[in-house]
């Protein structure tokens, strides 16, 4: 590791900054892990695009239907070529998140001990899927309280709608005083988050997932990282860079300036929005990766992919998104 326990909540500050993104997975025809197609899809994104860090394995990669030796094989190739980049000219290191989440503790504690191991820089584990009114704070505490007990690696909380209830700012900004926690994706309302950015943020990054209210969570909020989702590698291309450019301007200041590179991207967050067929979108965001020359693929069951109907519409919309590509 590049830090010591105790030093994770400074070394994340200085470090864990910019935009990242969430990996898609790369499956062949066979529906096999395609490790050639994922190492150009990562450099892709960590030299072309200039990504701050990549979010590894987590549901937009389809953990859920991956072996755990294919979700480490992962979590390997993404902290090997983080490092064969270095320091990108100037730009700094890569930084590397893996998604150690699963329903079995055993599981999560193996993958970020692994994690540990292979040199990532973080990792980010989801709040326990919990049944029959078992969600209380305390479990909810105690979980991540375990973990950073057993653990040394810096670790980020994770709560979305899919673990069946929201965290509170402060069970969150409780969780935050323990000594490696250093950031939390918290995909809730804009109140909850802006509630924890008062309440923990002098301790721990804040980010959520929306790319649309990124700015103006720099700009009112004062947020250094956005973690994360597609959009930095969906709606960015080698030549059109709007996402990094609008978050170099807004980082120096420039927030009229960044709020005009960020409007201009709405045509192409409109056709992606309203080219993703119901219930498809990785199916829809790999189609779309195709478009732009990054390696995309099929999906895994109990994902079903686009049907042809579905992928002239995303191709239609693409063509018309105004994204360029060359």
């Amino acid at each position: 590791m590049k830090y010591k326990k105790l030093q994770a909540k400074e070394y994340a500050r200085e470090h864990m900054r910019g935009v990242w993104a969430a990996n898609l997975s790369t499956f062949d025809a066979s529906l096999s892990f395609d490790e050639q197609a994922m190492r150009e899809n990562l450099r892709h994104w960590i030299a072309a695009l200039g990504l701050g860090g990549l979010f590894i394995a987590g549901k937009q990669a389809e953990y859920f239907s991956m072996s755990v030796a294919e979700r480490k094989r992962l979590m390997l190739l993404s902290v090997e070529e983080a490092a064969n980049a270095g320091q990108r000219n100037g730009a700094g290191p890569c930084g590397i998140i893996t998604s150690c989440s699963d329903t079995n503790l055993d599981l999560v504690l193996e993958l970020a001990r692994y994690s540990q191991d292979i040199g990532a820089d973080y990792i980010i584990v989801h709040s326990p899927v919990l049944h029959f009114g078992a969600d209380t704070e305390e479990t909810i505490f105690e979980y991540y309280r375990y973990l950073s007990e057993q653990l040394e690696i810096g670790m980020a909380m994770w709560n979305h709608p899919d673990c069946g209830y929201t965290m509170s700012p402060e069970l969150c900004a409780r969780i935050a005083e323990l000594p490696n926690v250093v950031a939390i994706k918290y995909s809730t309302e804009r109140a909850n988050y802006k509630r924890l950015t008062e309440l923990a943020g002098h301790h721990i990054h804040v980010s959520n997932p929306s790319e649309e209210d990124w700015l103006d969570n720099i700009i009112e909020l004062g947020w250094k990282l956005y973690l994360c989702s597609t959009p930095p590698f969906l709606l960015q291309s080698a030549v059109d860079q709007r996402i990094n450019d609008y978050t170099r301007l807004a980082f120096a200041g420039k927030f009229q300036q960044a709020r005009e590179l960020r409007d201009s991207l709405a045509p192409v967050r409109q056709a992606f929005k309203s080219s993703k067929p119901h219930g498809k979108p990785q199916a829809h965001a790999k189609y779309w990766q195709e478009l732009l020359g990054q390696h995309g693929g099929p999906v895994r069951r109990p994902l079903i992919g686009l049907t042809p109907d579905e992928q002239a519409q995303t191709r239609a919309a693409f063509a018309a998104s105004g994204l360029r590509t060359a």
